[in-house]
């Protein structure tokens, strides 16, 4: 372990000229991108003669619109590239995030909704269903078991139905 220390003095001076040379090479890239923006400028926009004539503006007109629709097309194309990517990109990650296993569930909160303000919420606005449970209910007649209990005596319907007899007299009555 003979390793030297160098000394703070030395230290500093090397990491000021580690930015120096740092804040030159950003310079000279950004002189480099200007040029060829100026480049890229003189190669796809030459410089704008404004013609005399009505027609030859006219003309100029058209070759601009027609410029600006390829442009418009390219800057389309483009776009959909990048949000195609983009969605790969987040399915990938939630990928990811499966394979680790380590997705947070949030906390679920209690909400206290009505029946028929749940089947609005899934059914949505077009449909308006009303949940009347005791609409299905089957309509009983109150005189119809009040009879019942006064037609008699269990034990002699009982008697009735026992034996052959009774059951050919169950069979004939509901016939």
């Amino acid at each position: 372990m003979s390793e030297k220390k160098m000394s703070l003095s030395r230290t500093n001076h090397l990491k000021s000229l580690l930015l120096q040379i740092g804040q030159v090479m950003l310079e000279q890239e950004a002189q480099k991108v200007e040029e060829e923006k100026g480049k890229y400028m003189e190669d796809n926009c030459p410089p704008l003669l404004i013609p005399g004539s009505m027609q030859d503006l006219q003309e100029l007109c058209r070759k601009l619109h027609k410029q600006i629709d390829l442009v418009d097309e390219e800057r389309y194309d483009m776009e959909s590239k990048v949000a195609k990517s983009n969605k790969e990109i987040e399915d990938l990650k939630i990928k990811v995030q499966d394979l680790k296993g380590k997705f947070k569930k949030p906390a679920l909160r209690k909400v206290r909704m009505s029946a028929d303000a749940m089947l609005a919420a899934l059914l949505g606005s077009k449909h308006k269903v009303s949940l009347d449970l005791r609409a299905n209910l089957k309509q009983v007649r109150k005189e119809a078991k009040e009879e019942e209990k006064q037609s008699g005596n269990w034990r002699k319907t009982i008697e009735d139905k026992a034996g052959m007899e009774g059951r050919k007299k169950m069979f004939e009555t509901e016939a």
